[in-house]
């Protein structure tokens, strides 16, 4: 389940964490409490970690998998802790206020048959707007602090797509260059993946198309669901139903969650609908 939180297949993630574990026994290093002294210099190791358990949590939407069902709240929990500790810094304020933006949305990404919701076509009035209201808050203490981080960037978009759905304001230059700068910065291919999905809005498919991170360039991304849905849907907003028709099908073929598949095979069969 680590392993998706890092773009990594599982056999890849379960020998990095066999060599880690080899590596600290060989070291002899014991397990022990870190002074306060300590504490600033593991700071972003913390925060990564409390975003992979987010992300782990995230990923079970009816609560059934035993392993994963508390994830969601502890890793709140979690980055409430850390902002307390440490109030001043601007990552771990951006971390909170994006796990608050995410968390305040999730009843809403589910209809009433467990099938998924995309955010443009969520009931709103599902949302926890306390919860918004005290991510926004967060995300301006962080701003104040002049210091930007990735997770202050990942809540910056989140609160860009909330305003947008709230609004009816089409901000879409805003979020490509939010993108832009959190590419800059962790040069991810899952940033570039949504960078292009939002270009899309702005200058068309055939520019987000363009936008996309190859595939030589990642091997990773061929078992990389969402890079094959954001492909399938610029194709099918491109036209080119026989191409969307297969991306869906790889996209399919990768996702486990039965909601989301489910909707994936909505969209596939609604190309057969349309006039190319």
């Amino acid at each position: 389940m680590i392993a998706s939180a890092f773009l990594m297949s599982p056999s890849a993630m379960g020998k990095r964490l066999v060599r880690a574990k080899n590596k600290i026994r060989q070291a002899g290093i014991a397990f022990a409490i870190p002074a306060r002294d300590e504490l600033a210099g593991r700071l972003d190791a913390v925060l990564d970690a409390i975003y992979a358990a987010f992300s782990e949590g995230w990923t079970d939407p009816s609560g059934a998998d035993v392993a994963r069902r508390d994830l969601t709240a502890e890793a709140i929990f979690l980055g409430r802790l850390v902002a307390e500790v440490f109030p001043d810094e601007s990552e771990a304020l951006g971390l909170l206020a994006l796990l608050l933006h995410s968390q305040a949305r999730r009843p809403a990404r589910r209809d009433g048959n467990g099938d998924f919701v995309p955010l443009a076509a969520q009931d709103k009035s599902l949302w926890d707007l306390r919860m918004i209201a005290e991510a926004e808050a967060l995300l301006r203490r962080a701003s104040a602090l002049a210091n930007i981080g990735r997770y202050q960037l990942e809540a910056a978009l989140q609160s860009a797509h909330v305003h947008r759905c709230c609004t009816g304001h089409a901000n879409w230059d805003e979020v490509v260059r939010l993108y832009d700068a959190l590419f800059s910065l962790t040069a991810s291919p899952v940033v570039a993946i949504n960078r292009a999905v939002a270009l899309a809005e702005i200058h068309g498919a055939d520019v987000a198309l363009d936008a996309m991170p190859e595939l030589a360039s990642d091997a990773r991304l061929i078992q990389y669901q969402p890079y094959w849905a954001a492909r399938a849907e610029l194709l099918s907003q491109k036209r080119a139903a026989a191409e969307a028709f297969k991306a869906y099908e790889i996209a399919i073929g990768l996702e486990h969650d039965p909601g989301v598949r489910r909707y994936l095979q909505r969209r596939q069969s609604g190309l057969q609908d349309d006039s190319y």
